[in-house]
């Protein structure tokens, strides 16, 4: 099984590279796709993740790297975008022995496109899974420190977060000021826990959400309001944060809406980009999410692999503020929305480095 492309019609095939591998070990589908190296090696993280298909993983890599690419030319790092996905069984969770096995599959694919591309932690893997596949590849960063790397980065993109939540609150809000702002999270897991933490702090006014209902323990523990799913996407907040899984935001689901802004760290929001359109026609301020969760990358590979410090990989984190700042005034300038503008950005970027 390799270099096959079962795509839909919906997503574009101008990536520079597909490799579809079954893994000698676990025999699943290993996916590793570049899509870009016009700024750079190409880095992106590593999917383990259940598909009903594993064509559908070949969809959402081919997604998920274009995605990254567009986010590390946004943010101004010398890299392009790629992605790996493993397509697991449905209702199948691996046993140490097979997740050891699809790792040291992943690491041979990655391997073999020596140096091209670099991996991360993403869905489903964290940085003890990274260590793994640095036994049989040095292309892959967020490591545990003690062995060299960054580290679990969800802290550093909830600090990205943050600050793009400042910039969105200044735009519609006129004020960066986060205090007595409603806010209503959806999704508690690493990167949504800390923000979580982090709004309370600031004596927002919290509405916390996840599909885990053990996630309660963390609303009663900050003072928050705990909802289920569907009543907190509904809420009538200032800002909806998603924090979970893509692909939230439809024409259906958009019509439900009651917040004014949007600004979290899921990936993929919408699911096609004319969503963005609904949005913006709802009178609702959608900050792109390839800009707003952009902190944990940027922080990883400006310590493992461009040798920053971390004091300089957090400043550059905290400038996601600025780059969303300035694409929402170029929005507004330009009669746009903030999706079309932050792609135009990465377009110039990329011509630019071209």
């Amino acid at each position: 099984m390799n270099q096959q492309h079962l795509l839909h019609d919906t997503v574009p095939l101008d990536h520079e590279e597909i490799r579809i591998k079954r893994g000698v070990r676990s025999g699943l589908p290993v996916i590793v796709v570049v899509h870009s190296t016009t700024l750079g090696q190409a880095i992106g993280g590593c999917r383990l993740a259940a598909y009903a298909h594993w064509s559908d993983a070949l969809t959402d890599a081919l997604r998920l790297s274009a995605a990254m690419t567009d986010k590390c030319a946004v943010a101004g790092l010398p890299n392009g975008g790629g992605k790996t996905v493993v397509a697991l069984p449905r209702r199948i969770s691996p046993g140490p022995a097979v997740r050891r096995a699809i790792l040291h599959d992943v690491a041979d694919a990655i391997a073999e496109l020596a140096g091209v591309y670099a991996t991360g932690p993403d869905v489903g893997t964290g940085p003890l899974d990274m260590a793994v596949i640095g036994e049989r590849t040095r292309y892959v960063f967020c490591r545990p420190p003690e062995l060299g790397g960054s580290g679990d980065s969800s802290s550093h993109t909830a600090d990205g977060v943050v600050a793009a939540l400042q910039a969105v609150c200044d735009a519609a809000f006129g004020s960066p000021l986060l205090a007595g702002r409603r806010f209503a999270i959806l999704g508690l897991g690493r990167v949504g826990a800390h923000l979580a933490r982090h709004l309370a702090a600031t004596r927002a006014d919290l509405i916390v959400s996840d599909i885990d209902t053990t996630k309660r323990g963390l609303a009663q523990e900050i003072g928050a309001t705990w909802l289920d799913p569907d009543e907190a996407f509904e809420s009538d907040v200032d800002v909806l944060v998603p924090a979970a899984l893509g692909g939230v935001f439809t024409p259906e689901t958009v019509a439900r809406l009651r917040c004014k802004a949007i600004a979290g760290p899921a990936n993929n929001q919408l699911d096609a980009p004319a969503t963005a359109d609904l949005l913006h026609q709802r009178g609702i301020l959608w900050a792109p999410d390839f800009v707003v969760s952009a902190g944990g990358i940027i922080y990883a590979t400006a310590v493992e692999l461009h040798n920053h410090s971390p004091e300089q990989a957090t400043t550059r984190v905290l400038g996601i503020g600025d780059t969303l700042a300035r694409i929402l005034r170029d929005a507004q300038q330009a009669g746009v929305t903030p999706a079309a503008a932050a792609t135009n950005l990465a377009r110039q970027r990329l011509r630019q480095a071209a």
